[in-house]
């Protein structure tokens, strides 16, 4: 363990560029994932018909609750069926799922497609917490 602290004294610069290197990775694949968006930003989106909502929770979880006019396409599915957006290509596509754990992957699939993504901070359980609304079908 001293030869850590001796080590860190020592080489104070290097280990400063690989936490910088790390900073920037993390980063830069946030980025590619679909930059984050927050509720009122993406809300402000779609009322400009600007952005578009891309809900990719499965088709249950999406029948218990979604945004206006929102398109499901669960993201078991999403490489399957990603020609079906290609109307939205000019709008950015605001990707929703439960909590986070799929948007990202998500967003870079689309994103690697060429669409213009952002990924909804927090999903839809951030939405429901600022109790904005939610169609049930």
């Amino acid at each position: 363990m001293d030869d850590l602290f001796i080590f860190l004294g020592q080489e104070w610069m290097l280990v400063g560029i690989l936490v910088v290197l790390i900073y920037l990775y993390a980063w830069r694949e946030r980025l590619k994932n679909g930059q984050p968006i927050t509720t009122s930003e993406a809300t402000l989106l779609i009322n400009t018909e600007a952005g578009v909502w891309l809900d990719v929770r499965d088709s249950g979880e999406f029948k218990n609750g979604h945004m206006v006019d929102a398109i499901n396409i669960p993201f078991s599915k999403l490489a399957e069926q990603v020609e079906s957006l290609e109307k939205y290509r000019d709008k950015t596509l605001i990707v929703v799922d439960k909590m986070g754990q799929h948007a990202g992957s998500a967003g870079r699939q689309l994103g690697a497609k060429g669409f213009s993504v952002r990924r909804l901070s927090g999903g839809i359980s951030e939405w429901q917490n600022q109790s904005l609304p939610l169609v049930k079908k």
